[in-house]
């Protein structure tokens, strides 16, 4: 029997917001051009839609995994609330919460690792993040954590949920070469740190990732750049469970892709397009996600 990674199932979820407004990333790319932008006050409202595709898969070495008519389907729609509090000025605020309906998918040639999972994720909770904002630049840090709401079977190679509480640090911040921030460079990291798995003793290692990009205002209106992202397992999965062939198995994955964002300011309106493709990969499938999402900034 050929075993999956228990990376595999961590590629499922994501629940991300718009403008700036960080609301969990568990897929590399849910952040973008703005990760590391602090808003200004209001209620935000998203939307948020993620897909990860693939159809190859790689081991600890980058070498491709004999897993034939692989297909990964991972696709999460996340509805959040984030609400940002300051005087319109530095510091700010900010709490915010959401929870993705989910849909894990894997398919190969072998049946016995074929499997299809849909239902609600992990909740994500972020219940302080500070941040300051300047004509020039910003800055963000925060703490969140993931809930295992989402269903989690143990020996399923796709799920909806991860099975685990984790414990997410960021911290982040963006550059505006001009007043009028039409241009921008933003990137904001994150150190996440897991406990032992519901119904089995693995406990994954902890990550670094690091998501961001560049991009310049057109027309005052849209926004256009390139957003990439990087992602580093700094310590191995543990456990009395985990497989002997896993043992010292590290995940890692490097991605970029194009961007473009809508603004309706007058509506209190703004919609994301982007899309990345796995550059490099280690211990994970390797494919391509595409973001969609729509936020609504209320009255501050």
């Amino acid at each position: 029997m050929l075993r999956l990674p228990p990376s595999f199932a961590a590629i499922v979820l994501s629940a991300t917001s718009a403008s700036a407004q960080q609301l969990g990333t568990k897929v590399m790319g849910g952040l973008g051009i703005d990760a590391g932008t602090q808003s200004p006050p209001g209620l935000y409202v998203v939307d948020r839609f993620i897909q990860f595709t693939a159809d190859r898969a790689r081991d600890r070495n980058g070498d491709l995994l004999p897993i034939q008519g692989l297909d990964v389907l991972a696709r999460a729609n996340a509805l959040g609330v984030a609400y940002t509090l300051g005087p319109h000025r530095s510091p700010y605020l900010t709490v915010a919460a959401s929870v993705p309906y989910a849909r894990a998918s894997l398919n190969s040639d072998d049946p016995v690792v074929s499997v299809d999972r849909l239902g609600l994720g992990d909740a994500y909770v972020q219940p302080i993040k500070i941040g300051w904002r300047a004509p020039r630049y910003d800055v963000v840090a925060s703490y969140a954590f993931y809930a295992p709401t989402g269903k989690f079977e143990p020996t399923s190679g796709a799920n909806v949920g991860r099975g685990n509480w984790s414990h997410q640090f960021s911290l982040g911040g963006a550059l505006y070469p001009d007043t009028a921030r039409a241009w921008r460079a933003s990137a904001i990291a994150d150190y996440e740190i897991s406990q032992k798995k519901r119904g089995i003793d693995i406990t994954r290692g902890d990550m670094i990732d690091v998501q961001g990009g560049a991009g310049v205002t057109v027309y005052r209106v849209f926004v256009v750049g390139l957003a990439g992202y990087g992602l580093w397992q700094v310590s191995d999965d543990r456990g009395r469970d985990l497989p002997p062939a896993l043992a010292g198995a590290r995940t890692r994955a490097y991605g970029l892709g194009p961007e473009i964002d809508a603004t309706a300011p007058k509506l209190g309106l703004r919609a994301e397009l982007r899309y990345e493709w796995d550059l490099d990969v280690r211990s994970r499938p390797q494919g391509q996600v595409l973001t969609v999402a729509l936020s609504y900034r209320g009255r501050d």
